[in-house]
């Protein structure tokens, strides 16, 4: 008992030395210590204070304002998307003028190339597919597929299907990626690289043979076979 006892003793007074240590640091220390923990709340109070009161609120108005632009892109009003309506919507480019660094602003890109491609007017397209980024395996393959369209339309047949093959891996799905390996095959045929357009076609039949393309993509297969 008695050894027991000792023992607890020294462990308080073991315990004890050390806050006073650390009594006599703080002490010495303290507007030092005082300073970081300052400069702490100060920083983690901009963070907060930036998210809060400046990064939320115009990420909401930025998905407000695309929200109604949504509106007139469902509806295949792709100027009126683009330019506003002049009362209470302000249209894509102004959106990506204003926000362009929110995620409503790097969407309304995307929709703005988009529209610009339905309207004919690929360069002006083209500026705003690119300026798009994303990193999911649907809508910036669509995109990047979309920027292969443009290429092709512009006649830069060769700078396109290697958008279609980048868009086609980058998805990696059955609803994306047999649309634009037909596109890099019709693109190869044009360019006379009929080798290039079977080994298309027949990723579809091999990797995607679920997919719509797929339902008749023997006859593209016999076609650029024969025409090699």
């Amino acid at each position: 008992m008695a050894t027991t006892e000792k023992e607890t003793y020294d462990e308080v007074g073991e315990v004890e030395v050390l806050v006073s240590r650390v009594e006599m640091f703080i002490e010495e220390h303290s507007k030092k210590i005082i300073t970081g923990i300052v400069a702490v709340v100060v920083v983690v109070g901009a963070v907060l204070g930036i998210k809060y009161g400046y990064v939320i609120p115009r990420e909401q108005k930025a998905a407000a304002e695309l929200f109604k632009g949504e509106q007139y892109f469902a509806k295949d009003s792709f100027a009126l998307a683009l330019n506003g309506n002049g009362a209470d919507y302000l249209g894509f480019e102004a959106i990506i003028d204003e926000y362009g660094s929110t995620d409503a602003g790097n969407l309304a890109k995307a929709y703005a190339g988009i529209s610009y491609f339905k309207l004919g007017e690929t360069e002006k397209a083209l500026d705003y597919l690119k300026s798009f980024s994303g990193s999911d395996n649907m809508v910036s393959p669509a995109i990047t597929g979309l920027i292969g369209d443009c290429y092709v339309n512009m006649g830069n047949v060769k700078e396109g299907v290697s958008y279609f093959e980048k868009a086609a891996k980058a998805a990696n799905n059955e609803v994306v990626s047999p649309v634009y390996l037909k596109k890099a095959g019709l693109a190869y045929e044009n360019l006379k690289e009929y080798g290039k357009a079977v080994e298309a076609y027949k990723s579809i039949k091999e990797n995607y043979y679920n997919s719509m393309e797929a339902a008749d993509i023997d006859k593209y297969i016999t076609r650029a076979a024969a025409a090699k």
